[in-house]
Parts: C-alpha cells; structure tokens; sequence
C-alpha cells in the first residue's frame, strides 16, 4: 500500500522509520530526492515490513465477487408445458396453412408466369449456345491483332476458330438433335412422364429467362424489418447520444459482455465512461433509439447490481409489445389457489409474468381506455376461481365490466345512483366498516392461537381454509376508486378515506388483499380527503401503470423514483392495449402485455368460479341470495327504534353510541360523521340542540318520521 503526499517546492520531510543504511537503495533514492527540489511528490510505503514466510507465501486474490454461472434451461421455457407446445404447434400450423392457401389460389398466376418466362429462357438458352459455336469470346482478340497489323496472329486465331468450331458445331447439333428426339418421344409417353418432364424442365427454363428482379412466387409471409446490432452500431449510438467522446481520454464506452442474442433481440452490457451512470443512459434512451435506427419500444436498458455505470442493453428485433399476449390461461376453468402467482402476461421477451397477490395490495393506473380495467379484471377473476376467497367488488364508475362478478361476490356495488340494490355508496361504506372490524378481529384472534398451529402469528393456508377459523382470504376490488373520495357527501368522502387509507396499510398483512385501480392517479379534493387519497395511493406494493399522459403521472401510479430507474408508462404508444409496466411484483420490472379476458371469458370464467364456490359451500353474502342491501338502507328504521321515549331531538353521537350498542355487526365502528351522513342523505337535516349543557348536532324525531313518511310514499307508488 502506497499513499502520494503532496510539498512545496524545496523542502525536505523526514519520515520516521525508513532504512537509513547507505547500503539500502532507499535510502540513496530519499537522499537524491531530498537533492533535488524540482520534486513535488514522495511516494511513501506505509505497510509494516513483511516477515520473510508472508514475503515468501502465494499472492490470493482478496475480496473477488463470487460469479455464479446462469444456467439456461435444457428444455425452453415455453416448451415446458403442454399448453406452450399446444400454442406452438397451432402457431406453426396456422402460419403453414396460410402460406398453403395463399400459394395455392396464385397457382394460375404462377403457371402462366412460368410458361411465358420458360419460353425466354429456352430462346435465351439458344442463343448461348449459337454463341459459344461461333467461338465469339475471340472476336475482340482478332480485332486487336487486326488493328496491330499483326497478319500471322490474325491467321493463326482464324485457324484455331475455324477448328473450334468445327468440333462446337457437332456437340451443338447432337445437343439439337437430342432436343428433338426427346420430343418426339414425350408426344407418345404416358401423361405422368409429360408431367414430370414439364415440372422439372419448365421451372429449369423459367428461372433461367426471368428477369433478375421479377419474381415468379410471391411471399405469403414479409420478413419484419430487424436491426441486426454489432459493436460498431451500438458504439455509434452512444456517442451520438453524447455519452462518451472516442476522441478523449478515459472517456470511451467498452463493453462488459460479448454482444449475444438473447430471445427474439441482441443483449450487451455497456460500460459507460467514469461519471456517466443508468440515469444518463436512461435519459438519453431516446437518442440511443435512433443511433440504433430502431423504435424507442425496442430499447430496454436495466440495471447491473455491479457498478452504476454499467447496464445492460437489451435491442428486440421487432417491437415486442405490439404482439399481443393472447387469451387468458384462466380459460382453461381449472379452480385456482391464490397462495399461488397468479398469470398476469408476458413480458418484452415473451417469458411469463405472475403476480403473487397475497400479502399485497395492487394499484393499477392509466388513461381511459388503455385496458386499465381488464388488466385489473384479469387479476380478480384468478381470486374469483379459488373457492376459498371471499371477493368484495365495487366499481365507481357503474360500467358493465364487473357487473358478472354478482355470481361470486360477497359484497358488490356500482356506480353512485341509487339502485335496486340501494345506495351504492352506503353499501360500500358499511362492506368497509365490516372488512375493518374483520381485520382487527383476525389480529386480535391470529395471535391467540397456538404456535403449532399459527407459527409467528400470521395466517397460513390452512387457517385460511378451515372454516372453523371464519379467516379466508378476501379481495377488495375497488375500480375507479377516486370516485369515492369525491362523493356528494363530504362526511362520507371522510369516513370512506379513512377506512381505505387503513385497509391499504394493515388489511394486506391480515390476509385481505386490495386492488385499486384509477384513471386519475394525480389525486381529487382538497384538505384531509386529498391527504388520504394520495396516503391511499402510495401504500400500495404492486404497481402497474398502462399508458399515462406524462412522466410525472406514471410516477405516482409506479411509485417515487420509477422514472430516474428508466420506468416512463408515458413512453407507451397508445396502440398497446392492456401494455403496461409492473413494478413491486419482482425483482424486474418488466414491461407486460397482459392476458385478454374480455367479457364473453369473464362470464364463463365466472360461471365456473360460481360452481367450484358451491361444490366447496363456501359462496356467501350477495351471491348467496343475502338482503345484505335492506340491512343498510334501512337506516332510517334503525335510527327511529334508538330514540328513546319522549325525545324530541337526539344528537349524532348518541345514536352512534346506541346503534353500536344495539346492532354491534352492523353499527360496531359506527362515528357520529357516519350516522350523520347516512341519515341526511334522506332528508334529514342536521340542527343545533342542548344535551347536558352542551350545542351539539343532531336531528329532529319529527323530522326522522317525516323521512320514513316519503320513503314509504315513494315506495308504494
């Protein structure tokens, strides 16, 4: 170990400790730079005098990093199932039939072709050979003996053409002569002879008199465009993108890797020059694009755990998410466990994604129409065919596409107008009050168990399914959920974000999953509802964003940070349909095409959902035929039989207090703001009285009757 130490100009430093005998070349060497002060450095030995058995012992390399070899498997990936190989045969037969079918409607064409271009080639063919009979290739050699005055060479080329011809002449006749007696013999020989003769000597002539950029069989299938990546292409791309100079020093781009296919693509790790890191390469990932003359979707450039100026380029050879990933495997109706991945789609390189939904909770974000509702559908209708997960499904925006899911949901609800059903917004409210009370019930019961049948306290499979326990796994669907922060009723919008911001932080852990998804990620509302809506929509694990509208937006649906990784949603053209970027399921963050479940699938998978749930017993709630909505709806009722006798007014906290006490299933975590809201959204309206010497909100008895009055008017019409 040496260290540079820096003097002025002229003076002299002593360092204890080194060799002073005249006899050590040290020492000669401190002492002729101690002479001459044109020195301005001493390099100094600072590691104590080795023993002569360390001095003498093997050098080893220190701190080497351990390099594991990756394996690729001996069987490919997508031959590994017999759905994959079912997949790749019907890809392979349909491509031939195609080409079968395409070819064969052309064969008039290319019959006709042949026959015009057989004929040129015949005359052309004839002509070759008069011209090898006349020994033309000597008439420029003659011309120049005659133009030389050269009389003896020009007699001695005469004569040796004349011998040439001579014998030329016969081989041409014998060759005509044999033309003609095969023909004579192909008139009397049997059809298949004419046949196979006419196929073999027709194509033969063909080929040889058609023009060298016509064609007789057209293609049935274009080649795709592909860059085909080398060094020098891959270097030019990076210095054009301003990331190095070939011409300074230390300031080169060098490759870590050897430059390889990888897939349907070319893979290279870049080393960039020092002080250059993944975030210049990312932001310069459009340039890179077209140094490389290829689209921005066909660069992928990830991270090396090595050195943060080393990456890894990843070039596809055609736009890999402009294929779409096909059908969803769920069509396959076979029931499912959501302890396992459930099959999400592809990613850039065709290999399968899953997303292990336990113990997470999972926002999926984009603009309108992008697929952000299927993406989230195909993950809900996995949970759907495990008989043993309860499913609560509320859709903000009242569309058709989870309306099915009333075959499998304990819990569901649709838009914001009141419907036959009731309020959907109450509904929602109280399907979170009891999800809350279940998960607070679940820790208090999870930990009471003993260890030999919940180790560390946490929920296992088992439990999950043993109805005995009353723990199975629940998904909480809530698609376009920034609809309920912004409801017409400010109180409930405040009671509705409290209930998510603490399901989404302490339900995922107690085994109730939730899956948000939004059109609107930037946040609504102002004050504690916009706090806890972007409270809401930060705590989720998995994040997947589709198409978005700017960098910043697909960072907040994939998180603080997604961007300077090189992860933009905003990049995605908007022709991808269900293409998106998937952060927190892995330790990749691939770019995914997901699998289509449109709603002719979603209904028959769902069916089957629906059977597995009753073979099992385990359908319930709203699917099991359960008035669930008359409980909730009649609100009023409930609040009229907690008056006490003879009260004319009664405040919002007493009737919270007494529905608690009296309905404790389904008023246990009611608060005076939820009562409230509930009872004025008929009507009511909340005034000023006395109790106990103090002003409080409340309603009026007469006015609760006069609510029941109308309702019940407007029920009987």
């Amino acid at each position: 170990m040496s260290v540079l130490f820096n003097k002025p100009m002229g003076e002299v430093i002593d360092f204890p400790g080194r060799p002073t005998d005249s006899t050590d070349p040290d020492a000669h060497e401190s002492g002729a730079r101690k002479s001459a002060p044109a020195d301005t450095s001493y390099e100094i030995d600072l590691d104590e005098t080795a023993s002569a058995d360390v001095a003498n012992a093997p050098l080893i390399p220190v701190d080497m990093p351990e390099r594991d070899a990756a394996q690729r498997p001996v069987i490919p990936a997508t031959l590994q199932s017999w759905v994959s190989i079912k997949a790749a045969v019907r890809q392979t037969l349909s491509r031939w039939a195609h080409i079968a079918a395409f070819h064969l409607v052309r064969v008039p064409a290319y019959t006709g072709l042949a026959a015009v271009y057989a004929a040129a080639g015949a005359f052309r063919l004839a002509g070759r050979q008069l011209r090898w009979w006349w020994v033309t290739e000597q008439f420029s050699i003659r011309q120049s003996a005659a133009a030389a005055g050269d009389a003896d060479l020009w007699l001695k080329l005469h004569r040796e053409a004349k011998a040439t011809r001579t014998w030329r002449g016969i081989v041409v006749a014998g060759e005509a002569l044999g033309v003609a007696v095969g023909g004579m013999m192909l008139v009397t020989a049997p059809f298949w002879t004419q046949a196979l003769t006419a196929g073999i000597v027709v194509p033969l002539l063909a080929r040889f008199g058609r023009p060298a950029d016509k064609r007789i069989v057209s293609a049935a299938v274009v080649a795709p465009r592909f860059r085909k990546l080398n060094a020098d292409i891959v270097l030019r791309a990076y210095y054009a993108a301003k990331l190095g100079d070939p011409a300074k020093p230390g300031q080169q781009i060098e490759f870590g890797s050897s430059m390889s296919r990888d897939g349907e693509g070319s893979r290279v790790v870049v080393d960039l020059p020092y002080g250059k890191g993944l975030d210049d390469a990312i932001k310069a990932k459009p340039a890179i694009a077209s140094g490389l003359d290829v689209s921005l979707s066909q660069v992928f450039i990830t991270r090396d755990p090595t050195s943060h100026r080393r990456h890894v380029l990843w070039v596809a050879d055609r736009d890999p998410l402009a294929v779409p990933a096909g059908r969803t495997p769920l069509l396959k109706l076979q029931p499912a466990d959501i302890w396992q991945p459930a099959p999400f789609g592809v990613d850039e390189r065709g290999r399968p994604v899953t997303v292990d939904m336990m113990w997470n909770s999972i926002l999926v974000g984009a603009q309108p129409r992008q697929g952000k509702t299927f993406s989230a559908r195909a993950l809900a209708l996995y949970a759907a065919l495990d008989p043993y997960v309860k499913l609560s499904v509320f859709d903000g925006k009242g569309s058709p596409d989870w309306r099915k899911f009333k075959l499998v949901a304990d819990r569901c609800a649709f838009g914001l107008a009141m419907g036959r059903d009731g309020d959907p917004v109450e509904l929602f409210i109280q399907a979170l009050r009891d999800i809350k009370a279940d998960v607070q019930d679940r820790y208090q019961r999870l930990s009471e168990l003993p260890a030999d049948v919940c180790p560390e306290g946490k929920l296992t499979r088992e439990i999950a399914r043993d109805p005995a326990y009353r723990m199975p796994v629940r998904l909480v669907v809530i698609d376009e959920f920034q609809e309920y922060f912004d409801t017409p009723d400010p109180d409930a919008n405040k009671e509705i974000a409290a209930l998510l911001v603490f399901l989404v932080k302490v339900a995922p852990a107690a085994g109730v999953i939730v899956l948000g998804a939004t059109q609107k990620p930037s946040g609504i509302g102002t004050g504690q509802v916009a706090q806890q809506f972007n409270a809401f929509r930060d705590n989720h694990q998995i994040r997947f964003s589709l198409r978005t509208g700017s960098w910043q937006v697909s960072d907040l649906v994939l998180g603080s940070g997604a961007y300077s990784e090189g992860y933009d949603s905003s990049t995605l053209l908007p022709d991808y349909k269900g293409v998106g970027i998937l952060r927190g399921a892995g330790d990749s963050t691939p770019t995914t095409r997901t699998y289509l479940a449109d709603a002719e699938d979603a209904e028959k998978i769902l069916t089957a959902a629906r059977a597995f749930r009753e073979r099992a017993g385990t359908l319930s709630g709203m699917a099991a035929g359960e008035d669930i909505a008359r409980q909730v709806r009649d609100v009023l009722a409930d609040v009229r039989a907690a008056v006490e006798p003879g009260e004319k007014w009664v405040s919002w906290q007493h009737l919270a207090t007494r529905l608690a006490e009296r309905l404790p299933d389904s008023y246990g975590d009611l608060t005076a703001d939820a009562i409230s809201a509930q009872v004025r959204a008929f009507g009511v309206p909340s005034v000023n009285g006395k109790r106990d010497g103090q002003v409080l909100k409340g309603a009026k008895v007469t006015a609760i009757e006069e609510a029941m009055t109308r309702r019940a008017e407007s029920l009987a019409r």
